[in-house]
């Protein structure tokens, strides 16, 4: 199961490198947010009622976003924010019905009243449910179709197998290009910051390039339409905060740098939203499109193009190897020091315990000791699942 590649390269010794972020704000992170808030909720409800999860997934979520009415000093939303959701999940347990439309609204609801500013469920959201009950090819009826609470699976379950077949990766630690992208929007939108700049919006996208030790940081931010008067005023406001900014990359001893902020208002327009987002105005976000599950978009790295969030929490390898991919690089790059990779393959119908494959590049680790930690890893995913449930996981 377990190989060893010996290399001590890293991104930082690359002549180029890019990386991106897209904030909680982002359309696309907001439906990464909404299918992992509604894996949890259906989760929670099916523990509480039953005492097992009803297999489920809702990783096909769709927002294409509102109309609104936007101008200095004003910003209201004229028409709500839409959220399709497809997938499939057991609509009841024997004769006892689960309320998934309503558990689904409850996710969505949550999630956006959490990364705008104003947001009124009830007036500004819309839930399409395009959820089934279908059986798949080669499973029983109990999957999607329990006919009573036994046949549901109760957390830490053991002799779970996988139900795909994936590959994921993980690595570490962050480059230095990737900690300021990932660090600046964390702070855009983290509460100390919304508190300084009320104004500010959320849907923040931060895109960072190094040409050898120069580092450039393009950073998009949109602000309140209500809290602006002018262009003057929206100016001098962007200058305030990219000024703070700019501070902020400084502290992380990054000296040679140069910073963009707000590009699209080159074009002589302010850049205002209604709520802090472009799904204000009919912008369209889809799971899967955004950050991966560091919190980055790293096309220098090695990068697994599944889409976690929504997937259940069981027995989803695409999501379970994937945070154990990357946890596991954290933990061998901490214990042995130096850059660390993790590569996970499984296929479908294998013991969750024992992937197909782990290979993990290393430059000095014992071999021993490695093996150790990542059998410990891989017995763990009944942990996870708790986790992801339980706590819930950041998975973009």
């Amino acid at each position: 199961m377990l190989s060893i590649q010996r290399d001590s390269r890293t991104v930082e010794d690359l002549p180029y490198e890019l990386v991106e972020r897209k904030g909680v704000g982002h359309p696309d992170t907001m439906c990464d947010a909404m299918a992992e808030r509604m894996s949890r909720y259906y989760s929670l409800h099916c523990l509480k009622e039953f005492g097992g999860v009803a297999h489920h997934w809702f990783d096909k979520v769709t927002l294409y976003g509102g109309g609104a009415d936007i101008d200095y000093g004003r910003g209201d939303l004229t028409a709500p924010y839409r959220v399709k959701v497809f997938g499939k999940g057991a609509f009841r347990v024997g004769s006892v019905e689960i309320p998934v439309q309503d558990i689904l609204f409850q996710a969505a609801a949550d999630v956006l009243g959490q990364v705008t500013t104003g947001f009124d469920a009830g007036r500004h959201l819309v839930i399409e449910v395009g959820v089934v009950d279908h059986q798949g090819s080669g499973r029983g009826v109990s999957r999607y179709q329990p006919t009573s609470p036994a046949e549901l699976v109760p957390l830490r379950s053991p002799g779970l197998v996988s139900n795909d077949t994936n590959l994921l990766h993980g690595y570490a630690p962050l480059s230095r290009l990737e900690t300021a992208v990932l660090e600046l929007e964390h702070l855009i939108n983290g509460a100390a910051f919304k508190q300084r700049h009320p104004d500010s919006g959320w849907d923040v996208k931060v895109f960072g390039s190094r040409r050898g030790e120069a580092f450039s940081l393009v950073v998009n931010m949109p602000f309140l339409a209500s809290h602006i008067d002018s262009m003057d005023h929206y100016r001098a406001r962007k200058a305030v905060v990219q000024e703070e900014l700019e501070a902020f990359v400084t502290s992380l001893e990054i000296g040679d740098f140069r910073m963009l902020m707000n590009a699209t208002d080159r074009n002589g327009r302010p850049y205002l939203t209604a709520l802090g987002s472009v799904a204000d105005t009919g912008d369209v976000g889809v799971v899967g499109r955004g950050n991966r599950v560091n919190g980055l978009i790293t096309p220098m790295r090695p990068m697994s193009i599944e889409a976690p969030a929504g997937k259940n929490p069981l027995d989803h390898t695409g999501k379970i190897y994937n945070i154990m991919a990357m946890r596991l690089a954290q933990q061998v790059h901490e214990e042995f020091g130096g850059p660390a990779q993790v590569h996970i393959f499984t296929s479908k119908e294998a013991p969750l315990e024992r992937p197909d494959e782990v290979v993990v590049t290393t430059g000095g680790a014992d071999e021993s000791a490695l093996t150790d930690l990542v059998d410990t890893a891989v017995a763990s995913t009944g942990d996870l699942t708790a986790e992801l449930i339980e706590t819930g996981i950041t998975l973009w």
